[in-house]
């Protein structure tokens, strides 16, 4: 069995990206790793190069600035390192520049891998996420935060990135079929400087809005505010994966959130009761789980 890694990456260093994390984190499973990494206004080129040279290969490439709906962009970007894998890799293990995958959780993947090899009815594997908001001590629980995402798809030409690079497809608009495992990834796209915050707020938007949206929506400040339009967050109990240690104690800003100022919107407490009392699933998934 062979398996590979594949990101996309541009401006890691001016959005201050945990790509490095990411890319370590799921190295160990990985006989190669592709990385599109995007023309840059920083050394992101040079970090990644950094990283892994005999494992990771890279791919130039040069975002659609014209694209401007949907975070298309993203997707275009994803399957370009997606279609640049060896032939003979058996799987590829996706990971966003602010995504980690948690060492324990190593064995587990590579079990589930080795196991479903041969059954060309799983499509990939989807895995469990914690979402970390304002800092490492919180994890977003809103419902409003994805649950479950695909991460580890087959080598197959047919399947592809969908919408704004958040899952996958494959043929004419198929949804996978996915073994779910017991794994986490542990999203720090919320946990920034709150400076790099705000410029990749006022500058990633752009790749879903036009600019009269962005000018509508998007507040013009020195730092992003994590406090302002928070909702729902719990104390994080767990540990963090070790690559991360390192960034972790180099936090320099302060997140003061009262737990006791969660709140529940309308709509999603009226989903709550139904689910629970009818035991009815109202949530749209981007997956058939097998």
């Amino acid at each position: 069995m062979k398996v590979a890694g594949f990101t996309f990456i541009k401006n890691a260093l001016k959005y201050d990206y945990p790509i490095v994390e990411a890319i370590t984190s799921v190295l160990p499973l990985c006989d190669e790793f592709i990385v599109a990494v995007g023309e840059s206004e920083d050394e992101t080129l040079d970090l990644i190069e950094s990283i892994a040279p005999e494992k990771i290969k890279i791919v130039h490439t040069k975002w659609d600035e014209s694209l401007r709906e949907g975070g298309q962009v993203l997707a275009i970007e994803t399957d370009k390192a997606f279609k640049a894998i060896s032939d003979e890799c058996d799987w590829a293990f996706y990971i966003q520049g602010d995504e980690v995958l948690h060492e324990s959780y190593l064995d587990d993947v590579k079990k589930a891998m080795e196991a479903h090899l041969e059954n060309k009815n799983i499509d990939g594997f989807l895995f469990n996420y914690s979402h970390f908001y304002g800092s490492y001590d919180y994890i977003g629980a809103a419902e409003n935060w994805y649950p479950n995402e695909i991460r580890v798809i087959r080598n197959n030409p047919e399947i592809y990135s969908y919408k704004d690079a958040q899952g996958f497809r494959k043929g004419v608009n198929q949804k996978l079929k996915v073994k779910a495992i017991n794994a986490y990834i542990y999203h720090y796209g919320w946990v920034k400087d709150p400076r790099a915050m705000q410029k990749k707020q006022e500058d990633f938007n752009k790749l879903w809005h036009d600019d009269n949206w962005v000018d509508d929506h998007v507040k013009h400040a020195d730092e992003f505010n994590y406090l302002e339009g928070v909702s729902t967050l719990y104390r994080f109990k767990g540990t963090h994966p070790k690559v991360m240690q390192k960034r972790i104690s180099q936090i320099n800003w302060d997140f003061g959130y009262d737990i006791s100022f969660n709140k529940r919107k309308l709509k999603y407490r009226v989903k709550g009761f139904i689910e629970n009392r009818i035991g009815l699933n109202l949530s749209h998934k981007n997956y058939i789980v097998v």
